[in-house]
């Protein structure tokens, strides 16, 4: 799609929207979503990101603000945000099957894929579902779905409701436990987040917690083509660190960075871990093993 055939829904001083991020609306699947695309040096090696449950793509403006020049593609999801919610849940493969005709409408062919927690089970499956379109994948804070071993109870408890995202003094309250990491020391960290955060409909909500609930990758993940770079923290209290471990040793071409962090080091460090990533998706594949 031609840049005079979309069209802008904010300026780029919008709040929490990252420098030079472009907001547009495409109708896809019958849904208005709300696409955000930073401009880059190299079109043709664009970073496709997935969110976290619920996530709006405000949420990821640190990140985005550290990946320099990169040709960036964020979108939000059915139920978060600001797009439509479909009327009845869908599979990973139904939000996979959407995300790919964003990418026809916008005419990239091929991208580098990165998600993070929920978004990384969605970019597993998208690995495989369109292999041809997945130059290189970025695993952060993720697990293989319902065969991954799980968190801590209490975090998984509050993760199972939207609450959060509705209750910034809930959020200021519980952050330390759910994510772990500098969230657990750092009021001023917790406060930015909770800034950023957009209620998501509870519908689309429970989508999300539906389709991950009913999803695995554990029984082909060895089947997924695309280099790729997981990336995990020690202090995760949603998704264990083991998870990372068992993902790396069944993606053929895999690379494992274990970090002294919590679940959301993208956010926390993301000053450390964009210029990594940039590094990862420039330079040549690994040899597969």
């Amino acid at each position: 799609m031609s840049t005079a055939e979309m069209f802008l829904e904010e300026s780029l001083d919008a709040p929490h929207i990252a420098r030079g991020l472009e907001i547009y609306w495409l109708t896809v699947m019958g849904l208005n979503i709300r696409v955000g695309i930073r401009r880059g040096t190299d079109r043709d090696r664009a970073l496709l990101l997935f969110n976290g449950i619920g996530a709006s793509l405000e949420v990821l403006e640190t990140f985005i603000n550290a990946m320099d020049d990169v040709e960036i593609i964020i979108f939000d999801m059915p139920g978060a945000g600001k797009s439509d919610t479909q009327r009845f849940p869908w599979l990973m493969r139904s939000y996979a099957r959407l995300t790919s005709k964003v990418l026809d409408q916008l005419g990239y062919d091929r991208v580098d894929v990165l998600g993070l927690s929920w978004g990384g089970a969605l970019a597993q499956q998208f690995a495989r579902q369109y292999a041809h379109r997945c130059r290189k994948l970025v695993l952060c804070a993720t697990g293989s779905g319902s065969s991954m071993f799980p968190g801590r109870p209490v975090a998984l408890l509050k993760m199972m409701s939207p609450r959060r995202y509705l209750d910034k003094n809930y959020m200021q309250r519980i952050a330390g436990d759910l994510y772990g990491g500098r969230m657990r020391e750092d009021p001023a960290l917790v406060e930015e987040h909770a800034g950023k955060m957009q209620a998501p409909s509870n519908r689309g909500y429970y989508y999300q917690v539906l389709a991950l609930a009913t999803w695995s990758s554990l029984h082909w993940l060895h089947k997924v083509a695309a280099p790729t770079l997981i990336i995990h923290g020690t202090d995760d209290p949603i998704i264990p660190p083991v998870n990372a471990r068992i993902m790396a040793s069944r993606i053929p071409n895999a690379e494992l960075w274990l970090m002294d962090c919590g679940h959301l080091f993208m956010l926390t460090m993301a000053d450390v871990i964009a210029p990594e990533i940039t590094h990862f998706l420039r330079r040549e594949s690994v040899e597969r093993r």
